[in-house]
This record gives structure tokens, C-alpha cells and sequence, in this order.
């Protein structure tokens, strides 16, 4: 007997949580060990040291399926206690898993071996052991778009129409641990340099295709230059992130970007990478971050590499910066201030 879609869409993933687990005394176990074991407890000690220096701006940069995977709540709980100041991420993390989450949709826990041709038929798209209702995904899509109809037709940049899908959440007044909405009432900005490659762009492409002479479209551009401007303004910076791709080298290349524009900026002094990829093709994700010390990027002595899945990774080097408590002594950057100038301020009111 085939399967009905409500015979699949049955168990949710849920949200781990850092602060209901110190993890702070199995990590410092893990830093007298060898292998992974101890390159994860130096990058967590090496995040601390980020909380711990005063004017560090941290970076936190996201690639992969992280908020459909379960970890949401770790990304908000960052933002909530002022341990990143600036986010970069894929667009899928930001529209298709947090902002979907956010209009009250879930993803749910699947199985890899399931007939994928069933799965297409019912409208339920799989990622790895992860299921989404592709019908409620393209009620995300329409949401974006009609977010776009409803703003004056410019170039924005991916931070600027985030910020706007933050508003419409806070407006909305029904959402619950949102990294899009935590970000936007804290001031953290969030930038999608590849941002049409997601749910978002669907609705964009909607929203251009029925006003073909009078649009908003997306201005790469400026993602980077705003990007580069939090670089300039910051005293010193660090990097965490996340898988790589767009995210890692964008983030990275501030430092090249500030340069060409004349500013002193200096490397990035903290970087700590989470990835499963090899850096023996020369491919980006897994490049090295002493590899980036090359190109005039990462500073050399507090770069950590941690060959690990961000499941398993990123909650043990979150946790392990939540309950050491350096965070209690930082004050917000509040860069999205910077960027958005009084306007921004006066939607945030």
C-alpha cells in the first residue's frame, strides 16, 4: 500500500539546545585527546578568545542544511546573547529553512532509503534523512514575493530584503526562535551573496515577471560593499563559520575589498572553519585557512580547522562558548545601525 503524505510527514526535528547542556567540561576532556578531538576543543577555546577580545566583530558564516538539520536554535541563541555580530549565509538557510520555519511550517525527520519518484509525487522534497512539504515551500515562495511587491522598486541589497522579511515577521507577530527575526530586533546583518538561489528567488522572479518595468531586484554589489564597511568599522574580526562555499570566501574577502578601497583593515585574527570537505582538489570549501594566510586574508595562530558534520560540531563549540560566559561581558555591534542609517532605525522603533 502506497504511503499518504500525513503517513510521512510525522515526526519533527527538533531544535537542540546549547544552554541546557554544559558541554564545557567533555571539550576541555577533548583538548588532551588527538585527531578531531583536539582541533574541535582548540576552535571552541579559539571562539572564546573571540567573545573575549572587546572590539571583535565576529562574522558567523553558514553553508549547508543546518536549520532543516536542527540547529536553529543555536544560531538564535548566538544572536540573542550577542556572541556574532554579522551573518553570511546561503539563501537556502535563510528563506527555505529559517523563514519557512517562521511562517509556523516544519521539516520533519525522514528516511534515505524511501523511494525518492513516491516522494516527488506527494510533494515532499528530501534532504539526505529530512523531509519538506513542497506545497507549504511555495507558500515561502509566494511570501517573498509578495514581501517584494509591497517595497519601493530599487536595487536592494540580500541585507536590506532581509531586514524587510524581518519586519514582516515581527509585524506578523506569531514567530518563535527565527534567526531572520532575532537578527533583525538585534541589529545583527544578515547577507545571501548568491541570495536568488532559494526560495526567495522565486518570488522574486514572480514579482519581476508581472512588473517587468518597475521592480526591485538585488544588488550583489552592495552586499559586498556593506559587507566591507562592517569590516573597515570593526577594530579587530573573527570568522566562524559553517560548511564553506559563497559564505566562507565572501566573509574572507572583506579583508582584499577593504584594501582595494584604501583602508588598513588587516587580516581576519580569528578563524575557525567546521567542514567534511578536502582541500587536495583545490576547491574552496575545503581550502585551508592557512591556505587563505596567502591571499592576505586569515591571520596565522588562532585558525582552526575541524574536519567534522556541523551536527556534531558546531553544538559542542557553541555550548562550549555559551557556558564559559565571556559573551555576558560583550555589548551588541548593531551594524544593521551602521548600514540602514536613520531609516533603519526607525523601522526597528
Amino acid at each position: 500500500m502506497k504511503p499518504k503524505k500525513s503517513d510521512l510527514l510525522v515526526d519533527l526535528v527538533e531544535h537542540i539546545d546549547i544552554k541546557k547542556h554544559n558541554v564545557v567540561p567533555l571539550v576541555d576532556a577533548m583538548s588532551r585527546m588527538a585527531f578531531s578531538a583536539r582541533d574541535l576543543a582548540r576552535a571552541a577555546r579559539i571562539y572564546d578568545e573571540m567573545l573575549q577580545e572587546k572590539n571583535c566583530a565576529i562574522i558567523l558564516c553558514l553553508a549547508g542544511s543546518l536549520i532543516s538539520a536542527g540547529l536553529k536554535q543555536v544560531i538564535v541563541d548566538l544572536i540573542e546573547n550577542n556572541m556574532v555580530d554579522a551573518i553570511v549565509s546561503t539563501g537556502a538557510i535563510i528563506v527555505d529553512q529559517d523563514f519557512f520555519e517562521a511562517l509556523g511550517y516544519k521539516h520533519y525527520q525522514g528516511d534515505v532509503f524511501m523511494s525518492d519518484e513516491v516522494l516527488r509525487k506527494l510533494a515532499i522534497d528530501r534532504i539526505y534523512d529530512t523531509y519538506i512539504d513542497e506545497d507549504q515551500l511555495r507558500i515561502c515562495d509566494a511570501t517573498t514575493g509578495e514581501i517584494a511587491d509591497s517595497l519601493e522598486p530599487r536595487p536592494y541589497s540580500s541585507r536590506e530584503f532581509i531586514r524587510e522579511m524581518g519586519l514582516y515577521l515581527q509585524k506578523r507577530g506569531k514567530t518563535k526562535n527565527s534567526v531572520v527575526l532575532s537578527a533583525f530586533e538585534k541589529g545583527v546583518p544578515i547577507f545571501c551573496p548568491a541570495f536568488s538561489d532559494c526560495s526567495a528567488g522565486f518570488g522574486l522572479i514572480h514579482h519581476q515577471f508581472k512588473n517587468p518595468d518597475k521592480h526591485l531586484s538585488i544588488d550583489s554589489a552592495k552586499d559586498f560593499l556593506e559587507l566591507t564597511k562592517v569590516k573597515v568599522d570593526s577594530k579587530q574580526s573573527g570568522l566562524l563559520m559553517i560548511g564553506g562555499g559563497v559564505p566562507k570566501n565572501f566573509a574572507q574577502d572583506t579583508v582584499v575589498a577593504g584594501d582595494y578601497l584604501g583602508f588598513d583593515v588587516g587580516m581576519h585574527k580569528y578563524a575557525v572553519q567546521i567542514t567534511v570537505a578536502d582541500d587536495r582538489d583545490g576547491a574552496l570549501s575545503g581550502s585551508t585557512l592557512k591556505e587563505a594566510n596567502s591571499w592576505g586574508k586569515v591571520d596565522l595562530g588562532a585558525e582552526q580547522m575541524v574536519y567534522a558534520e556541523a551536527t556534531l560540531a558546531l553544538p559542542l563549540i557553541a555550548g562550549y562558548a555559551y557556558h564559559k560566559r565571556s559573551w555576558k561581558n560583550r555589548k551588541p555591534h548593531n551594524y544593521a545601525a551602521l548600514l540602514d542609517g536613520p531609516q533603519g532605525k526607525k523601522k526597528r522603533a
